[in-house]
């Protein structure tokens, strides 16, 4: 062979051997889908345990009326719904100070997140001394169910720059005794907030998340379970201060189909606003039952394979106010 050429082969097989060794760490280095997987659940789960850590820190410093460490808890939006209706907002809150109706409690102790259990039937019945909780992540949302007898609290917490602050604290005191049924009503009779309602969207989001409301109103007025429950997610749970008991998505479209919500009178919306989390939305609306009482009413919707889902439901009646 021609020795310039010899020497040539020998520098080129040389250099590729080296750029072969440079990159040879990187590759045995890359993680496979399975590891990158891993890693990424337990991201999500730090993600969400700080959510719940600031949650403890929270119910700690409202227990013991710590001013300076609610502060630094709580978002420039908070508002806090105690299960008279009353909500205050942050500033109010601040200088109040009013206790939680269901005490310190440790969130996680008894509580079940989207990837364990569902705690076993009848437990709330047998476990009515004992705080339950649920939690859900969607996104920068953290919603937090607390449960404990016949009173409700909601938890939603918003992933700021600065971390994790108390966006909404609602509670609901549930009745002691199944209500006295409505006049039936026809899906007919539904004009708000079934087909209007006195909001304008300023969104998209804002546009699909209220058609998405309106067409749930529908379904339950016309009780048409099976489309009703196309705008539910699975975890759904609901509160409210005019039934002796929580709801959840197959308890409530059994009821449907038994015609047993035969009565369910839609009340219109006299006040409402919604907060944008991209994936996820907050409904906040203010509801007028004939001949009641209005009811505060706060309702987290998430968009999952496009579609926008209602996940929580928590209605308080507002006692202060006049019957209409």
């Amino acid at each position: 062979m021609n020795p310039r050429l010899k020497n040539l082969v020998m520098i080129t097989s040389l250099g590729a051997a080296i750029v072969t060794a440079s990159f040879l760490p990187r590759l045995m280095a890359t993680p496979s889908p399975a590891q990158q997987a891993s890693v990424g659940q337990q991201g999500q789960k730090d993600f969400e345990q700080r959510a719940l850590a600031a949650d403890r820190a929270f119910n700690a410093a409202a227990a013991q009326s710590d001013t300076a460490a609610l502060d630094k808890l709580l978002d420039m939006r908070f508002t806090w719904t105690n299960a008279n209706g009353r909500t205050l907002t942050r500033t109010e809150f601040l200088r109040e100070l009013p206790k939680p109706a269901i005490p310190t409690i440790e969130v996680g102790a008894q509580g079940q997140s989207d990837s364990g259990p569902s705690p076993p039937a009848g437990a709330r019945d047998f476990f009515n001394s004992i705080p339950l909780e649920t939690f859900h992540n969607y996104g920068s949302l953290e919603v937090i169910h607390v449960h404990k007898g016949k009173d409700q609290a909601l938890h939603v917490w918003v992933n700021r720059s600065t971390g994790w602050r108390m966006l909404i604290y609602q509670e609901v005191h549930l009745l002691d005794a199944p209500p006295a049924s409505s006049p039936t009503v026809t899906r007919a009779a539904c004009e708000n907030p079934c087909k209007t309602m006195p909001y304008q969207p300023k969104t998209s989001n804002e546009r699909d998340v209220l058609a998405g409301f309106q067409l749930l109103q529908t379904y339950t007025v016309a009780h048409d379970a099976k489309n009703w429950g196309m705008y539910v997610a699975d975890e759904f749970e609901a509160a409210n201060s005019n039934s002796d008991q929580t709801l959840t998505k197959q308890g409530r479209m059994a009821d449907l189909a038994r015609s047993k919500m035969a009565g369910y009178t839609p009340m219109p919306v006299v006040e409402m606003r919604v907060l944008d989390f991209g994936t996820a939305a907050i409904l906040i609306s203010k509801h007028q039952p004939p001949n009641a009482k209005p009811v505060h009413i706060t309702r987290v919707w998430v968009k999952r394979g496009g579609n926008w889902m209602e996940a929580a439901s928590y209605q308080t009646r507002i006692e202060d106010a006049p019957v209409r």
